[in-house]
């Protein structure tokens, strides 16, 4: 059996095909009587509007792209997770795509989209207002996350991850760690560049006779392993290690097991995020909390926002604050 049309719709409630296509796309012109008898008909038709149809009258797609540096991992799941919960609420549906923080990738990704989303989520530390200007339209509703860019052009959500950082160093240094030692992030990247000055802006306030001591990560597992080996090889151990994000930290508490050490008794670890692994590893992780999900949230909403209020709503700049989780790997009960 051939699916109902419009045009079977139409014939059934006893009306014309511009009001059943007004009827089903919320338009006006229609009567609260009419439309319920336009719905009943196709519903007892099973009919289904045609996607493609529906965009053409609407111009919009109902579909909101999200562009991210990589899909594996907590943190992003996290987000995707919080962007996906508020696109639902509002009868929005999710195309992801990642970058792997790469420009070309980036690049092919955000036009691969266009025609097919109604805004835009970007996270990506190597976009900026240039990449933005020269691959997506002037008319597409953008919101950067956790990005340097700072254009009026552009609105922006970033993690205050230097106040995040600073927070945690002296957390560690007042629970009696005077050698606190830093995994890195990646290079290039905003949220490693913004915890990397919070640990040194913290070292040099609250422990100035100390070493600034760093070791190259990049947010991985398997980075942090290495960092974690790493710094077990220097001539002075460290006495507390504050690793970037909470998957570097996992895998430094794995490289310090495997060397027999105990944490946080022979070394305290600390790391940044607070994916939900991290209070299910032994010893609890403690860390700094990012509320990815409401980042994720907030993100969606302000974007639907631009969305709704095109040209009422102008490009914004917030900031959300993080808060220190004390957990038993940093050996400190309170902050």
């Amino acid at each position: 059996m051939a699916a109902a049309t419009i045009k079977d719709v139409a014939r059934e409630a006893k009306v014309s095909v511009a009001s059943v296509s007004r009827a089903m796309n919320g338009g006006s012109g229609v009567t609260a009587e009419t439309s319920l008898r336009i719905q009943q008909a196709a519903d007892r038709l099973h009919y289904i509007p045609h996607a493609a149809a529906r965009m053409l009258i609407t111009r919009r797609t109902n579909t909101i792209g999200a562009l991210l540096p990589d899909l594996y991992g907590e943190f992003f799941s996290e987000l995707i997770r919080g962007i996906d919960l508020a696109a639902r609420a509002r009868g929005l549906h999710l195309l992801v795509s990642s970058s792997h923080d790469g420009l070309d990738e980036a690049a092919a990704a955000v036009r691969s989209m266009q025609g097919r989303v109604d805004g835009l989520l970007i996270l990506s530390g190597r976009v900026d207002a240039a990449f933005l200007r020269a691959n997506l339209p002037k008319t597409l509703p953008v919101v950067l996350l956790n990005s340097a860019v700072k254009s009026a052009a552009y609105s922006v959500l970033n993690v205050d991850n230097h106040a995040g950082a600073s927070a945690m160093v002296r957390h560690l240094l007042k629970a009696g760690h005077a050698n606190v030692a830093f995994i890195a992030g990646p290079e290039g990247n905003f949220d490693a560049a913004q915890r990397d000055k919070g640990y040194r802006a913290a070292m040099t306030r609250y422990a100035p006779d100390a070493p600034i001591n760093i070791v190259p990560g990049d947010f991985s597992e398997e980075s942090g392993y290495r960092a974690g080996r790493e710094l077990l090889a220097q001539k002075h151990r460290p006495d507390a290690v504050f690793a970037a994000n909470d998957m570097m930290a996992v895998g430094c508490l794995t490289a310090f097991k495997e060397a027999g050490l105990r944490v946080p008794q022979d070394i305290a670890l600390a790391g940044f995020d607070d994916i939900p692994i991290a209070r299910y590893v032994s010893p609890t992780l403690s860390t700094v909390r990012v509320r990815i999900v409401d980042l994720g949230r907030h993100a969606l909403e302000h974007l639907a926002g631009l969305l709704e209020n095109p040209d009422q709503s102008p490009a914004t700049a917030q900031t959300l604050g993080c808060e220190i989780v004390v957990r038993e790997s940093c050996g400190a009960s309170t902050t």
